[in-house]
C-alpha cells in the first residue's frame, strides 16, 4: 500500500538532497519523510471513516440501541463497549449521556462500559499506533481498550453501585421525543470531511513532532545494534 511513498521518500532523500543511504542521517531523514506521509495517509483515512460510521450514532439514538439490550447484561457491556467507538463524546457531554442512559434503564455497569470505551479508543491514537507500530499492536490497543471497558462495567455492575446514584438522576426526564436529523449521505461525507480535517490542523504539529521523535529513537536502537 506505501510503496509507493517509500520510492518518493528515496527519491527525494538520496537523489533531490543527494543524501548518501548509508548515512545516519539518511536514514533517519528518510524514515521521517515516509512516517510522515505514511501516518497523515493513515489518519485522514481512519479518521474519516470513524467521523462518517459516527454520523449514524448520534447519543440519542445510541441511549435507544442500548435501553433495547437492558434484558441482555452481558451483550449490553459487548454492545456499550462497541457503541463508545463509534459514538460521539467529550467531556461535556458525558453527564447528559449518564443520565440519558440511567433514565432509560440502562444497568449501570453497562453505561459505565460505554463511559470508559468511548474516551479510551480514540481513531488518532488508533491511526499513530498502526502507523508506527503495524497493524497487531493497534488491534492490541483496541482489543485491550475494549476489554479494560467491558470488565470495568462487569465489576461495576456486580458492585450494585445503583444506590449511590442520586435520587433525582433517576427522576429526571429526558426527552427522548426530540426529532434527530437525518442527513443524507453526501451531507454525511460533507460533515465527515470537514471534521477530519479540522482535527487534522489542530494535531498535525504534535504528529510530526512525535514522528522525529520516534526517528531519532529508532536512529539510536538500530545504532546499537
Amino acid at each position: 500500500m506505501f510503496t509507493p511513498v517509500q520510492i518518493f521518500a528515496d527519491w527525494l532523500i538520496y537523489n533531490v538532497f543527494g543524501i548518501a543511504k548509508e548515512s545516519r542521517l539518511g536514514s533517519a531523514v528518510n524514515f521521517f519523510v515516509f512516517d510522515t506521509i505514511k501516518i497523515f495517509i493513515l489518519l485522514l483515512i481512519i479518521i474519516y471513516v470513524i467521523t462518517f460510521i459516527r454520523s449514524f450514532f448520534p447519543p440519542e439514538k445510541t441511549r435507544k440501541i442500548l435501553a433495547k439490550s437492558k434484558g441482555s447484561t452481558f451483550i449490553g457491556h459487548i454492545l456499550a463497549a462497541l457503541l463508545g467507538i463509534v459514538t460521539p463524546f467529550c467531556s461535556c457531554s458525558a453527564v447528559p449521556l449518564f443520565i440519558g442512559f440511567v433514565e432509560a434503564g440502562v444497568p449501570l455497569g453497562v453505561t459505565f462500559s460505554f463511559l470508559v470505551a468511548a474516551p479510551m479508543v480514540n481513531e488518532v491514537a488508533l491511526g499513530l499506533l498502526y502507523g508506527l507500530f503495524g497493524i497487531k499492536i493497534a488491534l492490541i490497543y483496541v482489543v485491550s481498550g475494549e476489554v479494560i471497558a467491558i470488565v470495568s462495567g462487569i465489576i461495576i455492575g456486580k458492585l450494585k453501585m445503583e444506590k449511590h446514584v442520586e435520587e433525582y438522576v433517576y427522576e429526571m426526564q429526558m426527552n427522548s421525543d426530540v426529532e434527530l436529523p437525518d442527513p443524507n449521505t453526501k451531507e454525511r461525507l460533507i460533515d465527515s470531511w470537514n471534521f477530519t480535517k479540522d482535527l487534522i490542523k489542530k494535531i498535525w504539529i504534535y504528529v510530526i513532532i512525535g514522528i522525529a521523535i520516534g526517528g531519532l529513537y529508532m536512529d539510536g536502537f538500530q545504532q546499537e545494534h
